[in-house]
């Protein structure tokens, strides 16, 4: 996702060229300073990597959650209207619920 808006990669920098002049700076220090680029680079790319991950995991937790609480609320309400024995819409969306956990593979 970042890494779309990021422009240099750790190898962008790895592998620029410098042109030499006479009163240019001392290469070595150069080398050195984008060393540490290329190192903090690196270490941004991999933390990027882990909280999109660990986004990717909560938004799937968070759904699976608020499925959970519409089954919930479903039961009760079948409760609710479980005394009168007649076939409602809450039947309806009992049935529907359990279709949804087969389909997206949340069998219980």
């Amino acid at each position: 996702m970042y890494q779309n808006k990021v422009t240099l990669t750790p190898q962008d920098i790895l592998e620029k060229e410098f042109k030499i002049d006479t009163r240019g700076y001392r290469l070595k220090e150069v080398d050195q300073f984008l060393d540490t680029i290329i190192g903090d680079y690196e270490q941004f790319f991999s933390i990027i990597k882990n909280l999109e991950k660990e986004k990717e995991e909560l938004l799937n937790e968070i759904m699976y959650l608020k499925q959970e609480l519409r089954n919930q609320e479903t039961n009760m309400e079948i409760a609710k209207t479980q005394d009168k024995g007649e076939m409602t819409n809450l039947d309806i969306l009992r049935r529907l619920s359990q279709i949804e956990k087969v389909v997206y593979g949340k069998e219980e």
